[in-house]
């Protein structure tokens, strides 16, 4: 019983001293002041982002090229499902490889000035195949799917998403 009343008395001391805490050097809500307005840093004013550093030109001692892209366009898109975020939405493609071994899947944007004035958001679903010949296979061992996401930039002027395929193209119409 004399542990407890022992303990209960400095718990209720330290907590009593608690009311100087707010103002102390030791707390960490204390270490930085308000904040004050400052004058901007001079960047160039043709700089398009500041922020994010220049590319070099040409290379370092070890850098390479940029590899060539041997992707192709996927045999069948199957299904197109758009899911809403806080930020913008994400594209859901799924799709049938023509044989099995479909690798690297992705969503790559087509930008053309007809589908920017249309407020159309295009993209082909491309994949790479191994160089070494693979079966066919079920339908089912050569579904491939990817997802793009989308801010809400690129959404306030779409009116239609649409996913191009070699065989076909699916698209969704904003309600």
């Amino acid at each position: 019983m004399k542990k407890s009343f022992t303990v209960l008395l400095v718990a209720t001391l330290a907590l009593s001293a608690c009311n100087s805490w707010s103002d102390s050097r030791v707390n960490p809500s204390n270490w930085f002041g308000s904040s004050q307005p400052a004058a901007p840093t001079e960047t160039d004013s043709n700089d398009a982002n500041a922020l994010v550093p220049a590319q070099k030109e040409g290379g370092g001692l070890f850098s390479r090229s940029a590899p060539e892209d041997t992707s192709v366009p996927i045999a069948k898109i199957d299904e197109l499902r758009i899911d809403p975020t806080p930020n913008g939405a994400i594209v859901f493609a799924t799709g049938t490889a023509a044989r099995q071994g479909a690798y690297n899947a992705k969503l790559v944007r087509v930008d053309s000035e007809e589908n920017q004035k249309n407020g159309v958001l295009e993209f082909t679903f491309r994949v790479n195949y191994p160089e070494n010949a693979t079966n066919q296979g079920t339908e089912r061992s050569r579904k491939v799917t990817d997802a793009i996401n989308i801010n809400k930039n690129d959404l306030q002027s779409t009116r239609l998403v649409r996913v191009v395929g070699q065989q076909n193209a699916l698209e969704s119409r904003r309600r």
